[in-house]
């Protein structure tokens, strides 16, 4: 976020802001270095944001997990997650919104088309980010566990909109 705020050239150093600086430079950042979603998740995507109706999305053809998902040892399902958000800086608000497929079988031959959306409001003219991430899970008796130990569950800034 320093980095967006030193390229704030409207304001006067000391009183410099996020939204006035290049948001894009937002674009890809890793929530996880240890789990980045690029070298976690090889299944081409499609990415949009349309402003007008305030829908984000975030699709992926049918593919084979165990093809296309680098996952961790022990890892039985996962889910696919993406999430879309409107920064309003001057008020100290947001609005978020997500979508997630179910907790699908890793070793499943192939996945069905994977179609994500999360509506925001329509005709913004606030800021937008979209994050789209991938969950691990190991089945143990009948019981899902989420592989929770820091160096999985990728998540990564894909769209950053600014009006």
């Amino acid at each position: 976020m320093v980095a967006v705020t030193k390229t704030d050239t409207t304001n006067e150093r000391g009183l410099r802001t996020i939204q006035d600086g290049d948001m894009s430079l937002l674009e890809s950042f890793e929530f996880n270095l240890n789990g980045k979603l690029g070298t976690m998740l090889f299944a081409p995507f499609t990415k949009a944001f349309d402003r007008v109706s305030g829908d984000a999305t975030a699709n992926l053809d049918a593919f084979s997990p165990t093809v296309r998902i680098a996952a961790p040892t022990g890892t039985t399902h996962f889910k696919v997650v993406m999430g879309a958000s409107e920064l309003d800086f001057e008020n100290e608000t947001s609005t978020f919104e997500n979508d997630e497929t179910a907790i699908l079988p890793y070793t499943a031959a192939d996945t069905a088309a994977i179609v994500l959306t999360a509506s925001l409001t329509a005709n913004s003219t606030l800021p937008v980010v979209q994050a789209l991430g991938i969950e691990f899970y190991q089945e143990v008796n009948g019981q899902m566990y989420g592989l929770k130990n820091g160096a999985y569950n990728a998540l990564a800034i894909v769209i950053v909109d600014t009006p």
